[in-house]
């Protein structure tokens, strides 16, 4: 028996978990299923790290280090090598380890699973299937945590901020990058970002085109790259591929509880509090918003964290569904999703939202019925980078009312 069940050992689940010490609570246990507690920062070995939350930048390396001996000294039972299989009531799991199968009991569950890319059969490129295929993660991991080797000559698919990332380990491996492909018509991270990466390399970024074929038997050849324009074909010779971006939440346990999900993200539907739709279970971190930089998911959980000291004070929970949050494309996700009846700030005091295309002068609109509640302009909007929406708007939330709309309207 534990007071909390936090299931994820990355950053979401690390800064709750201490939170929660630092509030009181006596007993709090974290589950990770890899043999490391500390998440994805474990095996990024590029600085960026840190900023709003320790209000530092670190390495990944170093910032995970830093979670995980906060936690252990914060006295957070952490347990790696354990994984939540089932659900065996409202807070109950069933964990699988090396110590065998058992059933965990606790007052209330957070779920920080945080989220993955996906892989190429998830994107249903055509072609062969051979060796010297990855995503970032399975990249990273293979450098950093395994000191293999790549290949020589590598093609990124993706152009945001993590497709740079992969550039970094591309190169610590002693691998080249041949082309970055996007399908949109511009990369889609920051300046400094892409001039220290892409530019600094002479990275060519093949936008508005897509990789339509993989060529190899044993190991990749060379890939076929389709002009979204023109149609035209190019065909680059390489030894590796690296699937970037298009994040999906591990949510395979929230989806066995079951929870409320998102249609759009297939995320649980939390709200402000970053309570789900099952009473005493929270979720926080990039299974919520994929993907986010670990210290917004950091902060996360670090809000969920008040949320649950909350509950366990008080044991109530809203008696009425939250007022859904819903978004028309282009924007693809908000988050939270939902709000309660008791309107206080989200985490970071702000809405996250994502769009799927480019849009110049565009303005954010939040209306409920006929009703508009906030309109804010924007100079640009770019996929697969986050923006952000006030809440001051909250109060003027009719409770009572039809679903929240978050929406784009042109200049």
């Amino acid at each position: 028996m534990t007071d909390v069940l936090i299931v994820g050992g990355g950053p979401a689940g690390l800064a709750a978990a201490i939170e929660l010490r630092r509030l009181g609570v006596r007993r709090v246990t974290v589950l990770e299923r890899e043999e490391e507690v500390g998440g994805v920062p474990r095996h990024s070995a590029h600085t960026g790290f840190g900023l709003r939350d320790f209000h530092r930048l670190l390495t990944g390396p170093r910032y995970a280090a830093r979670y995980v001996r906060l936690a252990a000294s914060a006295g957070v039972e952490l347990r790696a090598g354990a994984t939540a299989t089932e659900w065996c009531g409202a807070t109950s799991l069933s964990v699988t380890s090396a110590a065998g199968l058992e059933q965990i009991d606790a007052r209330a569950v957070l779920l920080a699973t945080g989220c993955r890319e996906r892989p190429r059969a998830a994107r249903l490129v055509p072609g062969t299937r051979p060796l010297g295929i990855f995503t970032t993660g399975a990249l990273q991991q293979l450098v950093h945590l395994q000191h293999a080797s790549v290949g020589r000559r590598a093609v990124v698919v993706g152009a945001e901020h993590v497709s740079f990332s992969a550039l970094l380990t591309l190169a610590h491996a002693g691998a080249s990058t041949v082309a970055m492909i996007t399908e949109h018509p511009r990369h889609q991270t920051y300046a400094p970002f892409k001039w220290l990466t892409a530019t600094r390399w002479r990275v060519p970024i093949l936008t508005a085109s897509r990789l339509t074929e993989i060529a190899g038997l044993r190991r990749v050849e060379a890939v076929e790259v389709t002009s979204l324009a023109s149609g035209a074909r190019t065909r680059l010779a390489c030894d590796t591929i690296v699937f970037t971006g298009e994040w999906v939440p591990d949510h395979e346990l929230a989806r066995r509880a079951p929870l409320s999900m998102e249609p759009c993200t297939h995320a649980p539907r939390v709200d402000l509090a970053l309570r789900t739709s099952v009473r005493g279970v929270f979720a926080a971190g990039n299974l919520l918003h994929g993907a986010e930089t670990a210290d917004v998911a950091a902060l996360s959980g670090r809000h969920a964290a008040g949320a649950i000291r909350a509950f366990l004070d008080s044991a109530t929970w809203p008696a009425r569904p939250p007022v859904p949050l819903r978004c028309e494309p282009p924007i693809r996700w908000v988050s939270p999703n939902a709000v309660d009846d008791r309107p206080t700030p989200p985490p970071h005091g702000r809405f996250i939202l994502r769009v799927s295309e480019l849009r110049s002068g565009a303005a954010l609109v939040v209306a409920q019925g006929g009703r508009e509640l906030w309109r804010g302009r924007r100079r640009r909007l770019v996929p697969n980078l986050p923006l952000y929406a006030p809440s001051a708007w909250l109060t003027r939330v009719d409770l009572d009312g039809p679903e929240l709309v978050f929406r784009v309207d042109d200049a």
